[in-house]
């Protein structure tokens, strides 16, 4: 199938079927396993920056030893949140200054919070009108359909393709499927594909929300790794009491600090009230050292503007290198490629060509989405590249790509 008839074919929603729900990255070393890489092995596979920590990280957290002696309230500290709500109104511009005691929370990174998000949505959700239903950008992050299953959710998978500029069709989600959704997940830049929702896209999602009465959960950890435009945020749309919206951020790409599990929950407190009631008594504290060193970097623009300088340069490398190749555009957001392999057999047969005969670890699409409820899988010609190493090891795969899939 090739792109074009995958985009066309695949406007239905899709539910939660009999495939193959692993970890991509579990389906991936099953894909190639036995198989030799044919050079030495360059991994574009896992989204884990590989760019040097920041340098306060290690005089921060040697400076809050003695905290790892307690047990820090699972809030957050109150310097975080304060923190926290200092870098949003920088960042963004808010309706009003977000509340750190209310509408910020801490969190272990992004993914235990975007899974326990799902549950906590249906205990605070008013009764659906049918089977509740989580709605998930297809592709999408494992957390997202992982929290809808546990919470006893129907995932109802949206096709984000690029017809419908690599996000969610919202004008596509019928009233009936409104009236039944508990929970609407939105990255943005998106997961694989680098796109930016626009602030109308933002403002017709928050009120669709307030309208059918479900949660909009932002996925927002790559918002300061762009080409040009800062990409807009969701309670900079959601009106002044952001309203059934929470967004979710994290240091593991906007600070190179994956290993430190540090990030935050902001918005609608009512929710965030609830939210916290199952963290006390299901999700592990943050420590206080890590939560410290979150204050400095939430506190410093200048490692993150280098850290955005280095994604550019191999950006402006895979400009040149992969050129008009594989249906490539400059992502606006995001440090990943997704480039469609169609006319090379497809995201598994290359994926399995590129290691075998280049040694390049890519992760197949099809292993990144569901099919759709007409069998089309949205991920199915695309392979996702993580530019996650550095320039010279991030350019000498790319030719090796082009070598390979001509």
């Amino acid at each position: 199938m090739t792109a074009q008839s995958a985009n066309s074919a695949s406007k239905t929603p899709a539910v939660a079927n009999a495939v193959d729900s692993r970890s991509p990255f579990v389906r991936l070393t099953d894909l190639i396993a036995g198989i030799e890489p044919g050079k030495p092995v360059i991994n574009l596979s896992v989204g884990e920056p590989q760019h040097p920590i920041p340098p306060f990280v290690g005089p921060v957290m040697a400076a809050h030893l003695n905290e790892f002696g307690r047990y820090p309230a699972n809030k957050g500290l109150e310097v975080f949140r304060k923190a926290v709500a200092a870098w949003l109104a920088g960042r963004y511009r808010l309706p009003r200054p977000v509340d750190f005691e209310h509408e910020v929370l801490v969190l272990n990174g992004t993914r235990e919070g975007l899974f326990l998000a799902a549950i906590a949505a249906t205990r605070y959700v008013a009764p659906r009108v049918g089977k509740p239903a989580v709605l998930i950008p297809n592709p999408f992050y494992a957390a997202y359909s992982a929290g809808a299953l546990a919470a006893g959710c129907e995932p109802v998978y949206l096709p984000a393709t690029r017809e419908s500029g690599f996000l969610p069709d919202l004008d596509a989600l019928d009233e009936a499927l409104l009236k039944r959704t508990v929970a609407l997940y939105l990255a943005s830049p998106s997961n694989p594909q680098g796109a930016v929702a626009s602030s109308a896209y933002l403002e017709k999602l928050a009120s669709l929300a307030r309208k059918y009465g479900f949660l909009v959960f932002a996925d927002e950890c790559y918002c300061e790794i762009y080409s040009t435009d800062k990409p807009a945020g969701m309670l900079e749309t959601s009106g002044p009491d952001f309203a059934n919206v929470i967004v979710f951020h994290s240091l593991s790409k906007r600070s190179n600090l994956p290993g430190l599990r540090v990030g935050f929950a902001a918005g609608d407190k009512n929710f965030l009230r609830q939210y916290l009631e199952l963290r006390n008594v299901a999700a592990p504290q943050v420590p206080a050292p890590a939560q410290h060193v979150g204050v400095a970097a939430y506190g410093d623009e200048t490692h993150v503007e280098e850290n955005r300088r280095l994604y550019n340069i191999k950006f402006d490398l895979a400009d040149q290198i992969i050129g008009d190749r594989y249906g490539y555009t400059r992502p606006a957001g995001g440090f990943f490629l997704w480039l469609d392999v169609s006319k090379n057999g497809g995201s598994e047969v290359a994926t399995k060509r590129l290691w075998q005969e280049a040694g390049v670890r890519v992760v197949p699409g099809r292993y990144l989405a569901r099919e759709q409820a007409d069998g089309s899988n949205p991920g199915a010609d695309f392979i996702r590249v993580a530019m996650v190493q550095d320039s010279e090891a991030t350019a000498e795969a790319m030719h090796r790509i082009v070598a390979v899939l001509g």
